[in-house]
């Protein structure tokens, strides 16, 4: 196991991490003392399930009345008298509500919006985020109050840090739906004080954390083959320092999230080889997929021409193929089953008999191919891209819970020599935990960009460049005088580059205007470019794969006083240049960028 230090604060704080799922959602936490060990909790006691012993997580659930408002949460959605008045008050049930929040990015031909229950009339996702984690909040502070005294809640204050998940292909615009829903949430105050306290993870890197304190540190991972770099490192003692190459899936119920990571030994470090990977291929896709097929919409009409074929029918089969049928399935040689009814319940052409669809065991196995196949894909694009082979595989998350995954993922490892494994216990609960410990260990020291990122820029056109004689006719003259060719990419940081914390990267740029009043602002877009090209230079090729992420603004009227003007060329007027660098930093789990500029200086 992980041998954890000390915390070396000052006072008492709380770490609490929220780990908010498609289908299910969980809670971790750890009360910080000033020297001692942390220890890593869950929370294991919700309202409608208390009596289920030692469980980590609710249903991501909800209920809300015709206004709007919140009236049920997880277990208490599925509670009889609760269906009963949902039912006759026309509640809304909301399943699955975390995809409304998804990057458009990931690519999901199989999946649209159309597929997902639809949000309350006026409640945008970013709100329903904030019900439930206010939800979360509530849980956690009734159960840490119950465990620990009301005293020691009441001593913490402010002190709470707040460590939020989010799948590996969530970017900018969600992980600032996330900071919005915190505060919407009631957990911080609105602003940049309050939002310091919010701390934004990955569920790969989360995953990452939660193995390296299970598994990868353990006797039996240590036992295992160790691959060395080409060039290995050299250590405090003098030799070579190991290193254990490795991919985490954190298959959940939405999305795969895939991180490649080269692990140093001793001390245990990581360091991103490959860009991250998400696929939108969990374990509710194979539910929607037998809800499909019970409907007769795939790749055998089953039931759409039986009196058991009403879409009432065919929701609670799938529910029940949700819960028992799926996670049950283990060998595609033999039948499979879905009780539904009751002895009575029989209709024998459509293998319907005591209550029970009978399913064959190759269609149920057809169910979950795209799903297996999809994961093997992505983990063959992450591998080639590593800059290091790949020893070990780790499977966690919910859905690593199905054996027939399991199996079919542990096939294609073999045959590549590859170790795999996932953990032996409490694999539904890896990101909760692993977050908690990323506050705690901070184990990765750099990660690798997913995209290329830069700014839209023009080109000072080149003659002897044969792409730039082939845009001659788009060439305009600026100010100077000069030749400028437009829609280029400046590129700033690359794809697949390791990046370190404290790590800055920045590119210079300049203007020029006509006149003062145009130098006193300057406004930027960052883009990603999401394409293969090494060095993309411009924007109107594979014009789909550039997406903006944000935009910087700077006041930069304090430089107009050192600003001084140039003759143009023709002899009409006067012009005046500055130049800037935009920086950005992608070291921590969130990509930042600024505009930095220096005054006091004449141009």
């Amino acid at each position: 196991m992980y041998s954890r230090k000390p915390y070396d604060g000052t006072s008492r704080k709380l770490i609490l991490a929220f780990d908010v799922g498609t289908t299910f959602s969980g809670i971790s936490y750890c009360i910080v003392d000033p020297g001692e060990i942390p220890v890593i909790r869950g929370v294991s006691k919700f309202p409608a399930q208390e009596h289920v012993g030692g469980s980590n997580k609710i249903p991501s659930i909800m209920y809300y009345d015709k206004e709007g408002n919140v009236q049920a949460v997880g277990a208490e959605t599925q509670q009889p008298y609760i269906i009963e008045k949902a039912g006759k008050e026309e509640w809304v049930l909301l399943e699955w509500w975390k995809l409304h929040l998804r990057s458009k990015h990931i690519e999901a031909s199989h999946f649209s919006d159309a597929d997902l229950p639809p949000l309350p009339e006026g409640k945008p996702a970013v709100e329903v985020l904030g019900d439930f984690m206010r939800y979360l909040f509530d849980c956690a502070k009734a159960y840490i109050k119950e465990s620990h005294a009301t005293i020691m809640w009441d001593s913490l204050g402010d002190r709470i840090e707040f460590i939020l998940t989010h799948p590996n292909g969530w970017e900018g615009p969600q992980q600032q739906q996330i900071r919005k829903a915190a505060e919407l949430a009631g957990l911080i105050p609105a602003g940049e004080e309050g939002q310091s306290r919010v701390h934004l993870l990955t569920e790969g890197e989360a995953s990452l954390h939660f193995c390296v304190t299970n598994i990868l540190t353990s006797e039996t991972f240590s036992a295992m083959p160790i691959a060395c770099t080409d060039e290995p490192e050299e250590d405090d003692g003098g030799n070579a320092s190991e290193y254990q190459n490795v991919i985490i899936i954190d298959a959940g119920g939405g999305t795969v999230d895939l991180s490649a990571y080269s692990m140093k030994l001793s001390p245990t470090s990581f360091r991103e080889i490959a860009p991250a990977e998400c696929r939108l291929q969990g374990s509710v896709f194979v539910t929607y997929r037998a809800h499909a097929f019970l409907r007769g919409q795939t790749f055998d009409p089953l039931l759409a021409n039986s009196k058991y074929g009403d879409e009432e029918t065919l929701k609670r089969m799938a529910d029940i193929f949700d819960k028992t049928t799926k996670l049950q399935f283990r060998n595609a040689g033999e039948p499979q089953y879905i009780k539904f009814g009751t002895i009575r319940d029989k209709e024998l052409p459509y293998n319907i008999r005591s209550g029970q669809l009978k399913l064959s065991g190759q269609d149920v196995a057809k169910l979950f191919q795209p799903s297996v196949e999809e994961i093997i894909a992505a983990f063959e694009e992450q591998r080639k891209a590593a800059s290091m082979p790949i020893s070990c595989v780790f499977l966690a998350g919910g859905f690593a819970a199905s054996d027939w995954l399991h199996s079919g993922l542990s096939k294609h490892m073999s045959s590549l020599g590859i170790t795999f494994c996932r953990p032996d216990q409490h694999v539904n609960k890896a990101v909760a935990d692993g977050a908690v410990s990323y506050y705690l260990d901070r184990l990765v020291s750099s990660r690798a960009a997913r995209f290329t990122y830069g700014i839209p820029c023009c080109h000072l056109y080149n003659p002897y460049d044969a792409e730039h004689a082939s845009r001659i006719s788009t060439a305009f003259t600026v100010l100077s005088g000069d030749l400028w060719l437009p829609k280029g990419f400046g590129s700033i940081l690359t794809r697949g580059t390791e990046v370190s914390e404290q790590q800055e990267f920045r590119s210079e740029f300049y203007r020029e205007q006509a006149d003062l009043s145009g130098c006193k602002n300057v406004r930027v877009d960052i883009v990603a470019y999401r394409g293969t090209l090494k060095d993309p230079l411009w924007m109107d090729e594979e014009a789909e794969l550039y997406t903006k992420l944000c935009t910087i603004n700077a006041d930069t009227s304090k430089l107009t006083s050192n600003l001084q003007p140039f003759q143009r060329p023709s002899g009409l007027g006067v012009y005046y240049t500055f130049s800037f660098d935009v920086v950005m930093l992608f070291g921590l789990t969130e990509l930042k960028a600024q505009i930095s500029w220096q005054e006091n200086v004449r141009f």
